[in-house]
């Protein structure tokens, strides 16, 4: 049971969902949030199919053996769903009087920012939640690393490693397109780590002729490969591949990792991490806070307004730009 400073019973129940699209590490930080409510005398249900299921009512007390063997799995064990038409204002209230039917007052949500827009509806029509930032795509910049990033920067990784072995038998370029939306992230890390010699993101923008002409040169300085990684949406890359052949010389291939990028099982980062947001929404929720977004800044746990987090920029991103160009 939990108690304000007068003695008075705060907060008995409170919930759990995932929202948006899966990122391994969600189920680490699921488990984490039921273990740790438990353990400070909550009862904790999970909502399933995210804001959908939520105004569907798919909402199940959780116990400690429902969370057993959840850590090393990608995923999400709750489910998750895209749901627009929570942006409606009667919608939401459904959710809300979903959650008060079973008594719930608190609610942790794990996903991107749509689902941070969610909970600061929530959070303002009075149910104090608490984001935790669940997404491959590292997009939310209240803190330094997303739950999922470093399992998909891995899965990123090993594709352009093979990539690699077969592009220089063939003395070939291979274009790769990752996923990361509108921010560049999962492609610069990935480029980096795996020596790729040209990467394009929103950060970098794109200047066709330009890297066409960095490709020609690097093709003449008798390279055996290249490899360019490429952020999602931002150009086709099989037509980029067509231009860099005829243009450069090098035989070019395109290759989209699509969604193998969101699953398997989460890195030992993203376990640890989820693990720790999880516990710290928990205490926050015992101190009766909401409104808030939990991060990472260096090795420490920090939270901020939902709305703040929303608007705030990172600029993590562009400190390493500079160390691609010097390591072409």
């Amino acid at each position: 049971m939990c108690y304000n400073k007068f003695g008075g019973d705060i907060m008995k129940k409170i919930a759990v969902m995932t929202s948006g699209g899966d990122a391994p590490g969600m189920n680490a930080a699921v488990r984490a949030v039921v273990r740790s409510a438990l353990h400070h005398g909550f009862e904790v249900y999970g909502v399933y199919y995210g804001y959908k299921g939520l105004v569907e009512g798919k909402i199940e007390k959780l116990s400690r053996g429902d969370v057993s063997r959840i850590i090393n799995r990608g995923g999400t064990v709750l489910g998750s769903a895209r749901y627009p038409e929570f942006l409606k204002e009667e919608v939401r209230q459904i959710a809300v009087d979903r959650l008060k039917a079973f008594g719930i007052t608190g609610l942790v949500v794990i996903g991107g920012d749509g689902t941070y827009r969610g909970a600061q509806s929530l959070n303002e029509m009075g149910i104090k939640c608490i984001g935790l930032p669940g997404t491959i795509d590292n997009d939310i910049s209240s803190t330094d690393y997303t739950i999922g990033f470093h399992t998909a920067l891995q899965t990123v990784v090993d594709a352009i490693d093979r990539l690699r072995d077969t592009s220089m038998s063939h003395q070939r370029c291979s274009v790769v397109e990752v996923m990361g939306r509108n921010c560049g992230d999962l492609a610069l890390y990935a480029g980096i780590a795996g020596g790729s010699e040209f990467i394009i993101t929103p950060e970098t923008g794109f200047d066709k002729q330009l890297t066409l002409d960095a490709i020609r040169d690097s093709h003449l300085r008798n390279k055996r490969h290249a490899i360019v990684v490429v952020t999602e949406h931002m150009l086709d890359v099989d037509e980029l591949s067509k231009d860099i052949e005829e243009f450069t010389g090098y035989e070019t291939r395109a290759t989209v990792l699509g969604h193998i990028q969101r699953g398997g099982d989460p890195v030992a980062f993203d376990r640890v991490m989820a693990t720790e947001m999880g516990e710290y929404a928990v205490e926050l929720l015992k101190k009766d806070i909401g409104g808030r977004a939990i991060g990472l800044s260096g090795l420490n746990m920090i939270d901020y307004d939902i709305k703040e987090a929303l608007t705030m920029k990172s600029d993590v991103s562009n400190k390493r730009y500079g160390l691609v160009g010097r390591l072409k």
